[in-house]
């Protein structure tokens, strides 16, 4: 474990990112290094649909995201309408 500490933070992230959305979670608690990673748009931008650039502009409604992670509780936490509600975009 002291190895992964010494490593610098974009290191983590990217190792972070191929990981599961629970162990990104878990990892948070190790140290302030790990919990900095886990908050990088490069871990997030993974557990985004690969076509999510293409659906905002999509959205009804507008959504602003400071962060990755942000955007994707966004999209994940309940259905989205697109196409004016002729599409509806649900997680899970």
């Amino acid at each position: 474990m002291e190895y992964f500490l010494s490593l610098p933070e974009g290191c983590i992230s990217e190792i972070l990112s191929l990981r599961l959305l629970k162990d990104v979670a878990r990892s948070s608690t190790v140290s302030q290094t790990f919990m900095s990673a886990t908050e990088s748009d490069i871990v997030w931008e993974k557990f985004l649909p690969s076509d999510y650039e293409d659906i905002i502009p999509r959205l009804d409604s507008f959504m602003v995201s400071d962060s990755k992670k942000e955007l994707y509780f966004s999209l994940s936490n309940s259905p989205i309408l697109l196409d004016g509600g002729k599409l509806i975009l649900r997680s899970g």
